[in-house]
């Protein structure tokens, strides 16, 4: 079955890490240029320390956390963007839309192949290329019909699982950068021993606020980003096997009426058969009587 066999998606999923890999190259030099573009205005904070208020907005924790709190700003906004984007793309009515298969399936039991080849053309989606690749070999049965169907439901699929790879990769990047301003906070802080004998608390104050935000930035920014990657890889799943039962459904008839015809053609065979042992038989029995008498 079509659906059965949807598990090929996971080793395209692996196979495609290379080419993820080369993919991500152009938009992590981007991020990287935008935060050394915007570094100089964030590290504004990192001279005058943790704010004198209280009430510390996410702007100045951006602005405290330098460089690296630019970077993870820079990251969040393309979390939202992405987010977005999937929740837009990644719909049941997007992907597969009811009037599509039932439109496609109707002109297939009216055997107008073409008229549901132009069906599939109007309506561009992930259904409707798995339906029109399957129409494309249909005169050469339906083994084929259904082997066409599966390799382009892998192929579709995977296309979709490398654009959510990069909710994947910021959320691996942000803790990372947090880590990173982490560490060069602690190297400010202890600085002031190289400098002082015995640093007031107040001293030592910023290099370690430092370091606290930009951990906290990389965790607000790496919680959501792994969280929608779950949902959108489990939701991607779930309607990419619903697409292919819906195409198996589509093809239902056509694959009765090719299994009757074939159940036909090869009684028809037999009965051939029959027909042409017959002759032989009936004159032995001939022979073998006329020596009895």
């Amino acid at each position: 079955m079509l659906h059965a066999r949807y598990q090929g998606v996971a080793a395209v999923r692996a196979a495609s890490v290379g080419s993820m890999v080369r993919t991500f190259a152009p938009p992590l030099l981007a991020l990287l240029v935008l935060g050394m573009v915007a570094g100089p205005a964030f590290a504004q904070g990192e001279e005058s320390g943790p704010p004198a208020s209280a009430e510390t907005g996410f702007f100045d924790l951006v602005r405290t956390g330098g460089l690296v709190g630019g970077l993870i700003f820079a990251l969040s906004l393309s979390m939202v963007y992405l987010m977005v984007e999937h929740l837009l793309s990644i719909r049941r009515s997007t992907l597969i839309p009811g009037e599509l298969a039932e439109a496609v399936h109707q002109h297939l039991s009216e055997r107008k192949i073409e008229d549901a080849k132009q069906q599939c053309s109007l309506q561009p989606c992930f259904l409707s290329n798995v339906l029109a690749s399957g129409l494309s070999v249909i005169e050469l049965g339906y083994k084929d019909v259904e082997k066409s169907m599966e390799d382009t439901a892998t192929e579709q699929a995977a296309r979709m699982f490398r654009k959510i790879e990069y909710l994947h990769l910021i959320g691996t990047l942000a803790p990372m950068l947090g880590l990173l301003g982490t560490v060069w906070g602690m190297i400010t802080a202890f600085m002031e021993f190289e400098a002082k004998a015995n640093p007031a608390v107040s001293e030592l104050a910023p290099g370690i606020y430092r370091a606290l935000v930009t951990t906290m930035l990389g965790l607000t920014v790496a919680v959501p980003a792994f969280a929608s990657f779950a949902i959108f890889r489990n939701r991607i799943d779930e309607l990419v096997a619903e697409a292919s039962l819906t195409a198996e459904h589509v093809f239902a008839d056509f694959r009765r009426d090719q299994a009757r015809r074939e159940r036909g053609r090869a009684k028809q065979d037999r009965n051939s058969e029959r027909a042409v042992e017959s002759p032989p038989r009936v004159q032995s029995v001939a022979m073998e009587r006329g020596s009895q008498t």
